[in-house]
């Protein structure tokens, strides 16, 4: 016997389905606030905010398929990537590993809170997942995609994101922080 809220056969409740898609609509939408910078092929985005509100909030299971949902659209041509683009020449293009970067993101901000809890826990999570495993991948990729150095590639692809990236890492632990509990159940 199954109950109203398993739908299918992996598990999934609706609710799971209706969380992931909304955080997947959300990663969507902040994928407009980009500015792009003159020295670099990555721009600054709200996504990464997502990113590491999503590993906060959503967790291990669903947070990854809220990333591989936003990849297989992106991927088939929906709008979801920096700035409104779209398309597999994105994914392999000199942001690729960022993308790629933030499922491995999702699970490290799990881990990483899932052991430190409440405030602290978000902040090391957003830090450790969010800001060091993101630069981990995309920055190796940036280079080998453009043909760039190790240290033109974290100069143009990590550095001059840092000082956002940890006020964004603040932002979402205090908004994670601040959700109802049941909310994200």
């Amino acid at each position: 016997m199954t109950t109203s809220n398993t739908i299918n056969r992996s598990g999934l409740s609706l609710r799971d389905m209706m969380l992931v898609s909304m955080f997947t609509a959300i990663l969507a939408v902040l994928a407009y606030v980009a500015v792009p910078l003159p020295f670099s092929p990555v721009p600054v985005t709200g996504q990464t905010f997502g990113v590491m509100l999503i590993g906060l909030l959503l967790g291990k299971r669903r947070g990854v398929m809220s990333m591989v949902l936003l990849l297989l659209l992106g991927a088939v041509g929906v709008p979801v990537f920096s700035g409104g683009r779209a398309g597999l020449t994105v994914l392999v293009g000199p942001t690729g590993g960022y993308l790629f970067g933030w499922i491995l993101s999702i699970v490290v901000i799990d881990a990483v809170k899932s052991r430190i809890h409440g405030f602290k826990g978000a902040v090391a999570a957003g830090l450790v997942g969010g800001v060091f495993v993101t630069y981990l991948v995309g920055v190796p990729w940036l280079a080998a995609s453009t043909g760039m150095s190790m240290s033109a590639a974290i100069a143009a692809g990590a550095l001059p994101f840092l000082p956002g990236d940890l006020f964004k890492v603040v932002i979402a632990a205090l908004t994670a922080e601040r959700m109802p509990k049941q909310l994200m159940r």
